[in-house]
């Protein structure tokens, strides 16, 4: 918007109306300080009264002073705007409704302007749009913008500092093209600001569970999969302290399936509605982990969101957050988390208040966290506060009665996804049971698919196995006499059957673990027994 001097002439400032079809400009004192808005009305009053020699001071009917307007400019009733039945039809809208005429001068407000606003008429009623925003009942006036502007115009006040309400201002245009009125409709857009807020934070939040909440199709384990002794006793210890609230830390070997009992622990507790989250404290800088794990404020650093960000101890609200590999987290973050453990609550990045945590907090390493306590790498204190109950998955090297129903699992898996057909020859199932398996459950996971894919034929030979050695002690393994190959093929499936019958206690059961029809399983069991009475 231009602006003028108080001090320059009516004369100097006429051909700014004139030749730049400018409606009203600011006016300065000497001292940069606005006070107040000479418009149109006022040139065209200067012309037809032979004042442009006076100064723009002199001419300028209306000044932001606070003080309340000279009689005439009070007067509003000429207006017609408060006469019924317009009156009325202006206090049955629903939107606010505000009018000043062409000065800016306030004509009537509607009660629902009142309603809204919580600014009563008779505090506005004949006082200058500019007046009003300098005595800070508003942030800024839609209708100074129209009359400068001469066009609709639509943006959000504040009202009282805190309030939101949609403001458009539409000029009202007499037969003459000259402007009239300003009318402007208001309307609360606080609560929708606060619900597109609340929108955005939901779809946040949504964004992190679907970033961080655990994908266990491909390693999730029928519970007749867990048959050794060890698992058993693992998974039965799990499933007593599922219903509390009690810290579990998890520990085992990488690829023992530590995720999988985390989510066992989750799906028979409380919280089993809730989201499950699981967070690799490995996966990045100690400084993003931060802020992944707490959120941050608005404007916590450069770079963050303005609205700042929920962390997932708030997006697993109602639910299970996992910590997989604890013993990595930075020693700075463990006094953090510290605060949660002890006191449900935590302090985001930058932020000065603190949040309550509404979470069950499962822990898991593969790391020795005693010898990390000892070396200095880990807290003591935060040891034993998430090692209440510790669980501790054994090797599949030690719990070899579960390979060969998991081969058989996860080549079923594989070959419904890859849309196989394929099967185990007996002497790859042998060789496969003597491994030591490093990489545990997931690397039988990925071997498993990569044959399935790989395979040039139906059944799966020795032959088509990578290099995979035996382990070198097997005590497990079914002793071979001697005799042809088919004459051990078939001791081998005999005692794989007869094991599965012992660990199972059923034929159906013992089927479904190695993978095969019942029926099968019965016809070969009944011809043993009858070779061996004969």
């Amino acid at each position: 918007m231009r602006h003028i001097r108080e001090t320059q002439s009516m004369a100097e400032v006429r051909p700014l109306f004139e030749q730049q079809d400018v409606g009203a400009v600011e006016v300065f004192d000497d001292v940069g300080q606005a006070i107040g808005v000479l418009t149109q009305t006022d040139v065209d009053a200067a012309v037809r009264e032979a004042r442009l020699e006076n100064q723009v001071g002199e001419c300028l009917r209306y000044r932001v002073t606070g003080d309340s307007p000279s009689l005439d400019i009070a007067d509003v009733s000429s207006h017609g705007f408060d006469h019924e039945p317009l009156r009325s039809v202006l206090n049955a809208l629903h939107d606010g409704v505000y009018i000043t005429d062409a000065r800016g001068i306030t004509v009537t407000v509607n009660t629902a302007y009142e309603r809204l606003t919580g600014i009563r008429r008779d505090d506005v009623v004949g006082r200058h749009m500019a007046d009003l925003v300098k005595a800070g009942y508003i942030s800024k006036s839609v209708s100074l913008e129209v009359i400068r502007e001469r066009r609709p115009i639509t943006l959000v006040q504040s009202i009282r500092d805190h309030d939101k309400i949609l403001v458009s201002g539409m000029p009202l245009l007499d037969n003459e093209g000259a402007l009239r009125y300003v009318i402007t409709s208001v309307r609360d857009v606080t609560e929708l600001l606060r619900a597109k807020h609340a929108q955005e934070q939901l779809a946040q939040i949504r964004r992190m569970r679907e970033a961080y909440d655990v994908d266990v199709r491909i390693d999730d384990q029928p519970p007749w999969l867990i048959v050794s002794p060890q698992s058993r006793a693992c998974y039965a210890l799990a499933r007593r302290i599922a219903p509390t609230q009690v810290k579990v830390l998890i520990q085992g070997e990488t690829g023992t399936g530590k995720t999988l009992l985390a989510r066992y622990i989750h799906q028979h507790s409380e919280r089993a509605e809730g989201p499950f989250l699981e967070l690799n404290c490995t996966a990045m800088p100690e400084g993003l982990l931060e802020a992944e794990l707490f959120g941050y404020s608005p404007g916590a650093f450069t770079g963050a969101a303005p609205r700042g960000k929920q962390g997932l101890l708030d997006v697993a609200h109602g639910g299970t957050l996992l910590l997989d590999e604890i013993g990595d987290l930075p020693l700075a973050l463990q006094a953090k988390l510290l605060k949660v453990v002890e006191e449900n609550r935590f302090l985001p990045v930058g932020g000065t208040e603190f949040r309550h945590a509404n979470i069950r907090l499962i822990c898991a390493t593969h790391r020795d966290l005693q010898q990390q306590v000892h070396l200095g790498q880990f807290r003591e204190d935060l040891y034993y506060r998430l090692s209440v109950v510790p669980l501790t998955l054994p090797p599949l090297r030690e719990r070899r009665e579960e390979i060969i129903p998991l081969l058989n699992h996860y080549l079923e898996h594989f070959n419904q996804r890859h849309h196989q057909d394929r099967c185990w020859h007996p002497e790859s199932l042998e060789l496969l049971a003597g491994h030591d398996w490093p990489g545990n459950i997931r690397e039988l996971i990925n071997l498993t698919e990569r044959l399935v894919v790989s395979a040039t034929e139906q059944e799966i030979t020795p032959h088509g196995l990578p290099h995979v050695p035996a382990s070198r002690e097997r005590p497990d393994s079914p002793a071979i006499g001697g005799g042809s190959l088919r004459e051990q093929v078939t001791e081998l499936e005999r005692q794989l059957i007869e094991t599965a019958l012992a660990t199972h206690g059923t034929t159906r059961a013992a089927a479904a673990a190695l993978g095969i029809d019942q029926s099968t399983l019965v016809k070969k069991t009944r011809r043993w027994r009858c070779s061996r009475s004969a």
